[in-house]
């Protein structure tokens, strides 16, 4: 059942990414849902399946738990829909099983969607609250996000002699590359001064060197590459697609084969869908790439476990301009979770909706000359989560 050369995305569409107390997590679901309908150019009763991608329920009272909010939502019953979660990478997940109905021939059009409400709580309530009060009351008692990436952030400085001011770069660039995109959350630029000075969360960082907590929805229609090249208006397909899975969600930090340098389950997903794509040189061959810039420091060592550039060389990829709009292998040119956020469910299928606009010439100011083949990356958990999807040109 392979999705690489095999399934094609015939349709997407994003939200606005943001803060939306006006609007319930069943609204940003629908008009994802049927954006990427519209944009295919189908009707609702031609699709056969769905897959619906929710991290945090929770968040919600429960609303996304299943796939009920999909028939609830836009009116789908009584056709399947599956629910499912991977940590950050639970958009791929879902674009993933998306792909595989459709490759295993169980179903023709199918929807990928990824969803997340996460502003509609007070700060008691929120994910990281969550996480401080309901994980192992000893091992991961005041464990958060920050405080985790934190520790690698520190590390690598230390390994590497990166500075402080390195990291502040990614949010300046990531903040920049977002003034083109009219989905972002943050559409302001900032400077290495103001992130410098802003306030620390967990020491290097800042909170302009952390993705904010977001309100959002994004969808893809998959189809059959031959049911594209009959029906499709325009499409992509899938080149590659890798998961990998690392560890344990407690036992990582205790991991003494970790060296707190890198992500083993980006390097293990990416060799996946590189072999698929039969990718040898990423820097050489892709176009652009959408990577997890959960905190600064992340993207830096993505580069790295992505094989752009060697071990500890992610800084100076960086302040050569290299991933910066005009260099030769843009990252996260639509501003990254950095400032478009992270609605965790729909941050993967948000990435792979921004690759296939850079392949189809429409992503407006943002557009990258000439893109045939782009990178989508999202990284979950404490590093030990990694999905990679390739998208090219047929």
């Amino acid at each position: 059942m392979p999705i690489a050369g095999e399934v094609a995305v015939v349709g997407v569409a994003t939200t606005k990414f943001g803060v939306h107390h006006d609007r319930s997590y069943l609204a940003l679901l629908a008009e994802a849902a049927t954006g990427a309908l519209a944009d295919a150019g189908v009707s609702l009763d031609q699709v056969e399946s769905a897959w619906l991608g929710t991290a945090e329920p929770g968040l919600t009272g429960l609303v996304g738990d299943a796939g009920t909010a999909v028939a609830e939502a836009i009116g789908f019953a009584p056709r399947p829909v599956t629910r499912v979660a991977n940590f950050c990478c639970t958009g791929h997940e879902a674009v993933r099983a998306a792909a595989l109905d459709v490759a295993a021939g169980e179903h023709n059009l199918v929807l990928a969607i990824g969803a997340e409400k996460m502003r509609d709580v007070p700060s008691r309530g929120s994910l990281v609250a969550r996480t401080v009060n309901l994980t192992h009351p000893t091992v991961a008692k005041g464990r958060t996000a920050p405080g985790q990436f934190a520790l690698l952030a520190n590390r690598y400085m230390a390994e590497y002699g990166v500075s402080r001011e390195t990291l502040a770069k990614v949010s300046v660039k990531n903040h920049e590359h977002a003034l083109r995109n009219p989905k972002a959350h943050f559409r302001k630029a900032v400077t290495v001064e103001e992130v410098l000075a802003a306030p620390i969360i967990a020491e290097p960082f800042g909170t302009l060197d952390c993705t904010p907590t977001t309100d959002g929805a994004a969808a893809l229609l998959l189809a059959p590459v031959e049911w594209a090249r009959k029906h499709a208006k325009q499409y992509v397909v899938f080149r590659g697609f890798g998961l990998a899975v690392t560890s344990g969600y407690y036992s990582t930090f205790f991991d003494p084969n970790w060296d707190f340098l890198g992500f083993r389950a980006t390097r293990e997903a990416s060799a996946v869908a590189y072999r698929q794509a039969g990718i040898t040189n990423p820097r050489e061959q892709l176009d652009l790439i959408e990577c997890h810039d959960c905190f600064t420091v992340t993207e830096l060592v993505n580069t790295e476990d992505l094989g752009v550039c060697g071990p500890g060389e992610g800084g100076k990829l960086l302040e050569s301009g290299a991933t910066a709009v005009g260099g030769d292998i843009p990252v996260n040119i639509s501003g990254g979770l950095q400032s478009c956020g992270h609605p965790v469910g729909a941050t993967g299928v948000r990435m792979m909706a921004e690759i296939t606009d850079q392949i189809l010439g429409r992503a407006g100011e943002r557009q990258i000359p000439d893109a045939k083949l782009g990178l989508a990356h999202t990284l979950g958990g404490p590093g030990v989560v990694s999905a990679v999807a390739i998208l090219g040109a047929e």
